[in-house]
This record gives C-alpha cells, structure tokens and sequence, in this order.
C-alpha cells in the first residue's frame, strides 16, 4: 500500500486517530445523536459545512450540546427550527455569544458560560470531583470535534484552514499542517498564518481561538494571537539532547505526541482549566492595559504534571530539583505549580495545607495572583508574609498560597517544624535575587571573577542550601514538607541538595541530576536566547583588536590605536579611555547605523561598585565634551565611599532604583553602567551592544563575530536572552549561556571587552 505522503495525507492521518475516521464525507445538521464510535481518542468528526462563518461557531454542536445538558434552558430561546439560519430567537442568541466570546475570550466562556436574557447558559462541564455523578454525566456530554479543511473566510477567496478542533461547537485551535517529504517544513506553516490568516477574520480575532498550531512530522510551533506579519509562534516541542526539536518516535510521527497527548479530550480539558488564560498587562511607563492569551509550552506543562504525579505516588516529603533555563517562562511554570499543587488530593485528602512560594521577584508575586485570580478569589488564597508573624497567622489560618523571600528560609524552615500535623509545598525560585545582588543563573557565573567588593550580599541558592544543609546536620529534616527548587544552574551543593541521586560511577561517586530539565542548550536552539557570543571575537593581542572589520569600515582605527597605546602605557587614565572608546563606538557604529531604528541602547558591564560609579563620571564627562545628547545610569546595590562622599544609585542618577529599568527605555539614557545587577533575568528590547570590563572566570572558545563589535583585550562570556520566540535568524546556532533580555526583531547584538 502507498503511503500517502502529502499535506492531506497528514490530516487523514490526524483526522483517523483523533475520530477514527478520515472525516472527508461529514453529513451537515447530523450531530443530534452522537455517531457510532470507530476508535480514535474521543472526537468526533465534524462538517465543514455546519460552521457558520458569521458568528465563528460550530452551531449545531453548539445546539446539540445544550438541548441534551440544559433541556429547559434550551426550550426558553424559543426556536422554531434550530437549522433555521433567518430565526430571529437563533440570530440573537448567537450574537450575544459570539459578543461574549469577542469581549472575554472564549476560555473565559467556556469557564463561566453566559447569561442571555433571564437564562444562563453552561458552555462547558469540567473535569468532575470524585463521587459525583452528575458532574459526570454532564461532563461526558461534553462535545469534542475536529473539522478538516474548514472555510473560515466570509468574502469571496473561501481560505480554508486544515484543521479546526471545537469544543460545543466553540472554536478552540486551528491546524496548518506541512510535510517535509512534499519539501514543506513547519516554517511554511508559519508563514501560512502571518501571510493568508488575516487577523480581521472572526474566527482569528483575539481570545476568539485559545490556540494556533503549525505542525510538520518533526516540530510543533504555536502562537495565542494571530498579528499577520507580527504573530509570534513559540516552540512546542518535547527538545532532544537538550536540544531543540522532538526525538525520534518509533511508533508514529515525531509530532504525535500533540495529538495523542496533549490534546486528548483529558489533556485538553486540564490545560484550559489550570493552564490557559487571558491576562491583563499594564505597561508601568504609560499606564496602558493590553491583554494577552496565554498557553502553556510543552516543558512548562510536562513539568507540572510530572511533578504532581509524583507527590500523588509518593506524597509529601521529597525534594526537587527543576533546572529551567533562563527564557523557560519560569514564573507561569511556578505560577501554575503552586495553584495546582494546593488543590492536589491523595487517598481523598488534600496533599498539603499550604505552599509557601519563596522569590525575591515581584513580578513572580503578580503573576501568582493573575494565575490564581482565573480560578479563585486571591485574598482568601494568598498571603504576604514579611515577617515570621506573619507566617505564623497565615499558617494558622488556612491561607493556601504564602508568598516569602529567601533570606527568610531559615525561619520557614523553623516555623513549619512546629507544625507537625500540617504538611507544606516549598516551592524556591532561587535563580533570581531581584534585580540585585549575586545570582546562579549562567551569566554571572561567566562574568563574576573575584569582585573588588562584596556588598552584594549572600547568594540566594547559598542561603537556601545553608538552611538545609544545618538541618542536615541537625538530623532535623522536615517529613512534612515537600521542596521545589527552580534555577537555571545549580551549583553542585544544590544538585546535591535537591537532585535525583544516579547509580554510583566507577569509582563509587554518586552523582545526581535535576527531576526536570529545560536546558540553555534547548533554549538557544529555540531562540529564546540570543548570545552576543555570535558577534564577538576574542583576541590575545590588543593591536589585533582595532583591526577593521567589514561591519566597521567607518571605525577610526589610528584613533583607537592611539587611546589603547595610551591605556597600555598608563593605567591613572584606564577608565577615561576605555570609556572614550565604548562611547565613540557606540555612537559611530550603533546609533549612526540606526540600529533598533535608532532606538538601541548599550550596557556596560564592570568589576565592581568602584569600577562602576568611576565609568560612571568617565561617561558624563566625555559625553558632555562630545556634546552628546545623550546619558549614562548607574546600577549598583546599597551605598558606597567614593572620592570622600557617600554616594548611591540616587544621588548619581537623581532618581529612585526603581526607576532604572523604566528610565533606560526613554532618552537620553543609552548606557547602562552596572556591578552586578541586571545581568540575569533583565527584559529589554532595546538592549543591542554590551561592553564589558570584567575579568571571565569561564575560558570558552567562539567563532569569529558577525555583528558589529569593538574588539579589545580581554575575552569575555555574555549574551542576551528573550522571553518571546522570533523567526530564527539564518545565522548559525548560538553557543552558550543567558543575561540581560534582548528582542531578536533586529540585527545581532554586539559585545566589547575591554
């Protein structure tokens, strides 16, 4: 038999294991009685030709879901003949859901159903609780159908998508599939959506459909918002050898597993009540509200459930260890851990009384409550403990969700200890400490020799590890709690602490891994991080480093020269020449180039608060001699002795800390002077060249740059990394490592060591 290799080859495929049949000769108005079961996963075939294009629903799902759940709600819309397309009771029910579904979004209505009139309508019967049997009765009347080659358009061109999977007649996620045998790949499927899924159509309006999937026979992509050219599709893969992509499947095709797994009418049911969302986002500078879907990738969501799959066999008591790199979308991934986690049950009791949720991160805090604002009311769920007072009260009362900081561990550590009869989730997000002080992440390990001060403060994996390790000690481990450590590099202590223990080596050394992984390898092969490593060369010889390249023919190289001859040959004016160099650089070959439209920005990366505040008063005073229009921020922690005064990140800069991460984004500030802050976790779009005069504790190999970049005398390690997923460029792979956020809409970012 010839297998049938083609773009429709693939949505038979789809189609047979999803319906258990290849759904091509699907009857209209036929959905009143469920059809005889062929196999599949529990979908019905749906027809193409009952999708009314007006109001973007599947109606006679729709209608057949209603009539058979809530029969005398059904019989209050007064319909006469329900295929009746001109019935004035019809016409304004579909309305008025189709309006809901524009103005909440249909995960939303699918939740909370809608009123019409003096009625209200369910859209949706959840996953049911234990016992219930007309939950479950109700929740096995759930419709779900998947229609193939669906004629979404309402004008002349009738555009059709591949597939569409519809819960009670409601869209939920639409399909472009490709083959690679047919030399088409999961990037023309993409540009299938940003060229012919206009954003205008009903069916594609936001919050219209939860999700849109670009699928070949080896990568899954997604995007929650259809923008044509500016749709943003995010990797859906499982990752292989740390890498990008899917691992071979012996029994099927690499993307089954979307299918099969993830999209099973279970699957599917767990992610829209626990996972999917529509969150409002305020923009701090301008106040403006936009909103935006969200769901889940793949790694965030195996991570969640495998986790609650193991403390449903094994209960309370463990310790975990979750090693996701920077870009992974740790917030929403520990977000969704902790709301789930308190609603977990074992042997019909709840798994634990509280999580406690230690971060350092305000935005963390946010999101857990944005997250656990879709499901519940937040007061009553989550709670702010500042001090050990508080953490008591909350404990005592009930509260689900606790909210602390790292440098309280030691003190949760002592206070749930007294609570023997009440177990505890400690989920630690130890990858950031703000936006201050040293963290784990890779780019300060890369980064941080010996600093020339240490006012930084004490590691937050340091003080977690510390903690346990005296209790250790103590032979006082807690057997009432449960521990979930998120970092994106784990010190060995930490692996030590928290890791899976592996079979004893050769030599009897037992090593240990993390009980998840998403790897800096997957992520840089994803593009979720962009590595300046791309546009950096480095070189022994300083002479070598002022040496034209073709992306700096304008660079005055006699000039540089000249300054490094002079830094080599005395150090008193090292920070004023080597400041010269980072601004005229950056002013002749960034801004003059109109990088970022002219936007770019540039940080600079020193040793030290000293070394920080000294390029500081280098930069003001060279950019007033150049008559620059343009500024420099300083970003360091606490206060500090300079030239005989007491100076701090206020009194330079003239505004709060809190202001830096707004202030950067606006003119005149370019530059971004820091010692040992914003170098991890940092999201800034405009971020485009890094200069950076820091001793590298980490010796790594690079190829030579292809961005624009100032070369001097020390080698270095930084990169950039973003929380969004662009079209990969055509430049080969990145190498290594995470910092400060970066956009990938624009040319390569650039780096200098000095």
């Amino acid at each position: 038999m010839t297998t049938d290799t083609s773009e429709k080859g693939l949505e038979t495929l789809i189609m047979r294991q999803m319906t258990g049949t290849d759904g091509l000769a699907v009857a209209p108005n036929r959905v009143t009685e469920r059809p005889p079961p062929y196999g599949g996963i529990g979908y019905t075939a749906g027809s193409a030709q009952d999708y009314d294009r007006a109001y973007a629903l599947d109606v006679p799902q729709l209608f057949a879901f209603l009539h058979a759940t809530q029969p005398e709600a059904f019989k209050k819309l007064a319909l006469a003949d329900t295929h009746d397309a001109r019935g004035i009771s019809r016409l304004k029910f579909l309305a008025r859901l189709s309006g809901e579904i524009g103005k909440r979004g249909v995960i939303d209505v699918l939740r909370k159903g809608v009123e019409h009139g003096p009625v209200h309508f369910d859209l949706f019967y959840g996953t049911p609780s234990p016992g219930n049997a007309k939950a479950e009765k109700l929740h096995a009347e759930n419709r779900f159908s998947i229609t193939r080659q669906l004629a979404y358009s309402s004008d002349e061109t009738r555009r059709a998508l591949d597939l569409c999977l519809f819960i009670n007649g409601l869209p939920i996620a639409t399909f472009e599939l490709k083959n690679s045998l047919t030399k088409q790949t999961v990037e023309d499927a993409i540009q299938q959506y940003k060229r012919d899924r206009d954003p205008r159509e009903r069916l594609f309006g936001f919050g219209r459909c939860v999700v849109h999937f670009a699928v070949d026979d080896s990568e899954v992509r997604m995007c929650t918002e259809l923008r044509g050219k500016g749709s943003w599709f995010l990797p859906f893969n499982k990752g292989h050898h740390d890498g990008a992509g899917n691992p071979p499947n012996p029994n099927g095709l690499k993307t089954d597993y979307l299918w099969k797994e993830v999209l099973t009418p279970g699957g599917l049911t767990n992610i829209l009540e626990n996972y999917a969302q529509i969150v409002m986002e305020k923009d701090p500078r301008t106040g403006k509200k936009k909103r935006k879907q969200v769901w889940p990738r793949y790694h965030q969501l195996d991570l969640v459930r495998k986790v609650l799959a193991d403390v449903r066999a094994h209960g309370p008591g463990k310790r975990y260890l979750i090693q996701h790199s920077a870009g992974s979308g740790k917030s929403n991934s520990i977000a969704w851990l902790a709301h789930q986690l308190i609603g977990l049950t074992r042997d019909g009791k709840e798994a634990f009384d509280s999580v406690i949720v230690v971060t350092d991160r305000t935005l963390l805090d946010d999101q857990i409550q944005t997250t656990i604002k879709q499901f519940m009311q937040v007061s009553s769920i989550v709670g702010h403990a500042e001090d050990s007072g508080d953490l008591r009260r909350f404990i005592e009362k009930g509260k689900k969700i606790i909210v602390s900081t790292v440098q309280k561990f030691p003190f949760i550590l002592d206070e749930i200890a007294t609570e023997s009869g009440k177990t505890f989730a400690i989920v630690i997000d130890e990858a950031h400490s703000s936006q201050g002080g040293k963290t784990s992440a890779a780019m300060s390990q890369a980064l941080s020799a010996p600093a020339e001060d240490e006012e930084a403060g004490p590691d937050p994996e340091d003080t977690v590890n510390a903690a346990l390790e005296k209790r250790m000690a103590a032979r006082k481990m807690l057997t009432n709690a449960s521990y979930f450590a998120f970092t994106a590099t784990p010190k060995n202590k930490t692996l030590e602490m928290f890791g899976e223990p592996l079979p004893p080596d050769a030599e009897g050394k037992v090593k240990h891994r993390p009980f998840h992984s998403y790897t800096m390898k997957q992520a840089i092969k994803e593009g979720f991080i962009l590595d300046v490593l791309e546009a950096y060369t480095p070189v022994s010889s300083y002479y070598k480093l002022v040496k034209k390249t073709e992306d700096d023919p304008e660079f005055d190289t006699k000039k540089a020269q000249k300054k490094l001859r002079k830094y080599v040959e005395g150090h008193d004016h090292a920070i004023r020449l080597k400041a010269e160099i980072m601004v005229d650089h950056f002013h002749e070959q960034v801004l003059a180039a109109g990088k970022i439209g002219g936007q770019a920005r540039a940080m600079v990366i020193t040793s030290g608060i000293e070394r920080a505040i000294q390029y500081f008063f280098a930069f003001k005073a060279y950019l007033g001699e150049r008559k620059s229009q343009y500024q420099a921020i300083v970003a360091f922690s606490g206060e500090h002795d300079y030239d005989s005064a007491r100076v701090s990140e206020v009194s330079l800069n003239g505004f709060s800390s809190g202001e830096i991460a707004a202030k950067i984004q606006t003119d005149p500030y370019r530059f971004l002077i820091c010692a040992d802050k914003f170098q991890t976790g940092y999201d800034e779009p405009l971020l485009h060249t890094m200069y950076v005069d820091k001793p590298s504790r980490a010796s790594r190999q690079c190829r030579p740059c292809r961005g624009s970049t100032v070369r001097t005398r020390r080698s270095m390690t930084a990169s950039c990394s973003t929380s969004r997923t662009m079209p990969r460029p055509s430049a080969s792979p990145s190498r290594t490592t995470t910092g400060p956020r970066c956009s990938p809409r624009r040319p390569t970012p650039t780096s200098c060591t000095i």
